[in-house]
């Protein structure tokens, strides 16, 4: 069987292809839209056609829409691939013509079952084809252990690889055997806690997937906090005050998308990937909008979610020393965490980070993080700035929002506002990177390769917003030196 796989991410293209490859497929290759037209119409028809939707030239849409008016192509099986995540755009995607639709980050058995389903591939035989996704869980109570491996079992694409009853247990089995895909880790345990397990294992395996199982607690949520700086990919909070049918119910919600997303993440950064770089610099790579104003920086506003704490315990220290303008985060958290990420990145970066409080004046050398579970808006005006908390409506599903946040900064602050969009999933940021640059402002997004999941960033990226996409390591010192710079 032939399948032509179009998206312009290499990576991506590379993932899609490994899968379909193991699924006995002969794969080729397309970066956007019309080098697909033209590779089919040298080729003929493939059996399978897989297509990103946002891509220069030509974009998935487009290119579903043509394939579908042209009678040799019109039954041909088409799978939309792509980070948009919005029920109204999936059915935009479906409406066009595509047979399926399956979201970015995925796991290979997430697409090997939509093409079954599709009848493009049959079921793999027992042993072969795609195979099941291995979790390790460690946590101290029997009855959590069960739980998880009951639940989390219960879909095919998962095996469980072992359930360590401590920290310890954990560094054993990760050391005696076949590494696991994904070490799903309790944070407070006896004789080896999962911070301290952490550490050993970022030291031993720096690129195997950790997602920490915690509960809300003030000691958890320390805990939590402190192992996501020390490079957890993610957490799960654990369900409290349910009965076991419902906590199973949540973890198969919730527990089964984090590991699948952070596990998807790892696999597209294995294999000897080029190294991070400015899309600038990126042939064919999303476009860049012009350099822009010179006006100087009035104020910092930061998006993030997953994969956030870490990200920011690397760029505040690279650029607060240099700011004389206030710095505003906002951390997609619950409240029980950000209280204490605050107090962390402060230790990290040497100055006062503060949780924003209800008419909290803003200095100019304010760093200030949103708390968890409130809007945060900057109020008053450019020369005295003060911090407004509401409980309006979510926003991107989110509250606090960043789309909230960066449209205040662009009230007081319009062309001095400099717009920082890192690592986490959804499309928060967006809207307000747009409202950035139409004021004339500037905006900075982290690049894919080193994102934890490339959704909002990939937002901004795609939409043209961002006048440069770099790695996480070279963020705070561009933020350092626009600081420096003198209007002109």
């Amino acid at each position: 069987m032939r399948a032509l796989v179009v998206d312009d991410s290499k990576p991506s293209r590379s993932i899609v292809a490994r899968v379909l490859r193991e699924l006995a497929f002969d794969c080729a290759e397309a970066a956007n839209g019309e080098e697909a037209l033209r590779a089919l119409a040298a080729a003929g028809p493939p059996d399978l056609v897989t297509v990103n939707w946002h891509m220069p030239v030509m974009d998935g849409i487009e290119l579903i829409r043509r394939l579908r008016g042209d009678p040799a192509t019109r039954k041909l099986p088409l799978v939309m691939i792509s980070t948009e995540h919005d029920r109204g755009r999936i059915a935009e995607a479906l409406a066009a013509g595509a047979d399926d639709y399956l979201a970015k980050p995925f796991t290979p058995e997430a697409l090997t079952r939509k093409l079954i389903s599709l009848g493009v591939c049959r079921e793999p035989a027992a042993g072969g084809g795609s195979r099941p996704l291995k979790v390790l869980i460690c946590d101290d109570s029997a009855t959590i252990r069960h739980i998880l491996s009951t639940a989390l079992a219960s879909d095919p694409g998962v095996r469980i690889a072992g359930a360590a009853v401590n920290g310890q247990a954990c560094l054993e089995m990760l050391s005696a055997g076949e590494l696991p895909d994904v070490v799903l880790l309790d944070v407070e345990m006896p004789v080896m806690d999962g911070l301290t397990a952490l550490k050993e294992i970022r030291r031993r395996h720096p690129r195997l997937p950790v997602v920490m199982f915690s509960s809300l607690t003030e000691r958890g949520a320390k805990a939590t906090v402190d192992a996501l700086v020390s490079g957890a990919n993610d957490y799960v909070a654990k369900p409290a005050g349910l009965n076991p049918e419902e906590v199973a119910a949540r973890i198969r919600g919730e527990v089964l998308a984090r590991i699948k997303q952070v596990v998807a993440r790892g696999q597209s950064q294995s294999g000897g990937l080029p190294a991070a770089r400015p899309a600038a610099a990126a042939g064919g790579g999303p476009r860049l909008r012009p350099a822009a104003s010179r006006q100087a920086v009035a104020g910092i506003v930061i998006a993030v979610s997953t994969g956030g704490p870490a990200a920011l315990a690397e760029v505040l220290p690279a650029c607060v020393p240099a700011a004389r303008v206030p710095i505003m985060i906002v951390q997609h958290m619950p409240a029980t965490f950000t209280g204490r990420l605050a107090e962390r990145l402060g230790a990290a970066c040497g100055r006062p980070v503060r949780e924003g409080s209800e008419g909290m004046p803003v200095a100019a050398d304010s760093v200030i993080l949103a708390p968890g579970g409130r809007h945060l808006e900057l109020a008053g005006t450019a020369i005295s700035p003060r911090i407004r908390l509401t409980d309006a409506a979510p926003e991107n599903s989110c509250r606090p929002a960043a789309d909230v946040l960066f449209r205040s900064a662009v009230r007081l602050w319009g062309a001095g506002t400099l717009g920082v969009v890192l690592t986490g999933m959804g499309r928060d940021g967006l809207a307000g990177s747009r409202g950035i640059v139409e004021a004339g402002g500037a905006v900075i997004a982290q690049d894919e390769f080193t994102s934890v999941v490339w959704g909002m960033p990939g937002e901004v990226v795609r939409a043209g917003l961002a006048d440069v996409v770099l790695p996480l390591s070279q963020i705070g010192p561009e933020i350092a030196l626009r600081l420096g710079r003198r209007p002109g």
